[in-house]
């Protein structure tokens, strides 16, 4: 961990990268989007 902040990912946001799962120690790539005031990944690739 790198000390940045959480950001929250949804599981639509996995379903659309074609990532059955996510856990603990999985390196991903995305982007921050901020919608409805709030902060989550979007546009996810798994390394």
């Amino acid at each position: 961990e790198d000390g940045s902040k959480d950001v929250f990912v949804h599981i639509s946001a996995l379903e659309a990268a074609g990532i059955g799962n996510l856990n603990e120690g999985d390196s991903v790539s995305f982007e921050v989007v901020e919608e409805k005031g709030k902060v989550k990944a979007s546009d996810l690739k798994s390394l």
